[in-house]
């Protein structure tokens, strides 16, 4: 789309966040001086600010053609390192949401009204809970992984494996959780049906703040429960009603698990987690 006309020094076209208001002494600021976020909360304030930019842009709050605040302007209205607030516009970007005009700004993008016509915003409109989300990635998963332990290629092992390799030794939750949601796509791309791969896709935004919330529930190790080391396992050994079991009892592990998280809003529950996760480390 065009980028529009640049504002003269007497018409602003930055468009305010809604909601959110400088924060003098917010997280990484000490004295009014940025100090360098340790790498577990800066995954998560990218998550927490581009999840308010991407609800403002979709909800209409920032209107098509709009103009976001400059990086600095961003970055003093969220308290974070202007760093992360380019990492926040590359993932918007990246989504479409954004244009980006070098020199210009940022401005949100045309197709951006079109992106919240999709099936992620069709989902989130009925407010689904963790609960339902489960209760579809059981007979949707259990199927993916039975094809993919009859169908999958050496490259598709090598792919599962690296997944589950950086989720295991990944160092803070969103790097888990983006690990964990790439195990979930390279046994969909194994199991050799593009239909299922995009079914599973298109609820990846809704899985991922569930996995933001289960790499971080110490319960989530609850003995005896297959992860994914057994269920790869079990891919290898091409032992297809294993595999099929093992998805479905690590699946339904977050039944047992979430409490009265369970039957909340996907995205409260997870707005509210990336909130308590990064009180907890600043405390820390």
């Amino acid at each position: 789309m065009p980028v529009p006309p640049e504002a003269t020094p007497d018409q602003t076209t930055s468009s305010p966040v809604a909601g959110a208001e400088p924060q003098p002494e917010a997280p990484g600021r000490l004295g009014g001086r940025l100090e360098p976020v340790p790498p577990q909360q800066r995954g998560l304030l990218t998550e927490q600010i581009a999840r308010r930019l991407e609800h403002d842009i979709r909800s209409g709050d920032i209107a098509i053609g709009a103009k976001l605040p400059s990086e600095r302007e961003l970055a003093i209205q969220f308290g974070a390192s202007r760093n992360v607030v380019r990492e926040v516009l590359r993932r918007l970007e990246a989504q479409s949401l954004i244009e980006v005009a070098p020199g210009r700004g940022s401005f949100v993008s045309e197709h951006s009204s079109a992106q919240a016509r999709g099936y992620d915003a069709l989902y989130r409109a009925e407010r689904p809970t963790a609960r339902h989300l489960i209760e579809a990635r059981i007979p949707l998963e259990v199927e993916i992984i039975g094809l993919a332990t009859e169908r999958a290629t050496e490259a598709d092992i090598a792919a599962m494996t690296v997944a589950n390799d950086l989720l295991l030794t990944a160092q803070d939750v969103v790097t888990q959780a983006r690990a964990d949601l790439d195990f979930h796509d390279a046994i969909a791309a194994a199991s050799g049906n593009p239909v299922l791969r995009i079914m599973l896709s298109s609820i990846s935004g809704m899985m991922f703040e569930m996995m933001l919330r289960s790499n971080s529930d110490p319960s989530i190790g609850e003995p005896g429960v297959p992860h994914h080391p057994e269920i790869l396992e079990a891919v290898k050994a091409r032992d297809v009603d294993l595999a099929r079991h093992r998805m479905r009892e690590h699946l339904s592990l977050g039944l047992r698990t979430y409490g009265a998280d369970l039957d909340v809003s996907l995205d409260v529950m997870a707005t509210r987690h990336i909130e308590t996760l990064l009180r907890s480390q600043q405390g820390g």
